[in-house]
């Protein structure tokens, strides 16, 4: 089976309006910039998006906000885009927030094959409304549901023309759960080798479950917050 595409316009081939998607990276570290990028330039409309948080107004998945291509977020953290913030005030976007440890424990499940489990995270307040609850040893519980989606978009520093991932550093993150969520997932790697020549050991996200990969081009890696010394 040959997963190697030639970009990320082709990568997003088969993907329709009203699908849901996962987009690895936290924060701005680790985001598949030249998917989401292409995301932009496509006509796919009424998304559904899981991810970790909603990116800046002028990067990252800001943009796919700024030209309403979302329709819902399902996210941890949102606090740094202002138009996330007037569009779900407005109404113009519906907004599921998760806490965050929630929210990787319910990516880990949807690719393992969980259906669903308990979790103490978020009972007695609003993330709880509506939620079965069960006590456990004397604390009580909420049941969350494993999360998975049509297509899994994540950002890998290397990988082979198999599909095997190796994350450096912070950018690992959400990627490597959202990885294996997925019902197709696509990579774009920073370095694209041929298979056999990646480290056993050092595979993070084996080739199994990922079934397009390609590698990108002209990374901007921006971050939230520059802080430096005086």
């Amino acid at each position: 089976m040959n997963k190697v595409v030639k970009n990320a316009n082709e990568a997003i081939q088969g993907m329709k309006s009203g699908q849901t998607f996962m987009l690895g990276g936290f924060g701005l570290s680790g985001i598949p910039e030249n998917t989401i990028n292409a995301l932009v330039d496509s006509e796919l409309r009424d998304l559904t998006c899981i991810s970790n948080n909603a990116g800046v107004d002028d990067f990252g998945l800001g943009l796919l906000l700024r030209k309403h291509h979302i329709k819902k977020m399902i996210s941890s953290y949102v606090g740094e885009n202002k138009e996330f913030e007037r569009q779900m005030l407005s109404g113009e976007l519906e907004v599921d927030l998760i806490p965050q440890g929630t929210l990787a424990e319910r990516l880990r499940a949807g690719g393992a094959g969980i259906p669903a489990f308990y979790v103490p995270a978020g009972y007695g307040t609003e993330v709880g409304e509506g939620k079965e609850s069960r006590e456990f040893n004397g604390k009580m519980h909420l049941l969350e549901f494993g999360l998975s989606a049509d297509f899994a978009i994540v950002k890998a520093w290397k990988g082979d023309t198999m599909g095997n991932l190796i994350y450096r550093e912070t950018a690992n993150n959400f990627n490597q759960p959202m990885a294996m969520a997925g019902k197709i997932t696509i990579a774009e790697v920073e370095i694209l080798v041929p298979a056999g020549e990646l480290n056993p050991n050092e595979i993070h996200t084996p080739g199994i479950f990922v079934q397009r990969i390609f590698q990108g081009v002209d990374y901007e890696k921006r971050i939230e917050f520059e802080t430096v010394r005086d």
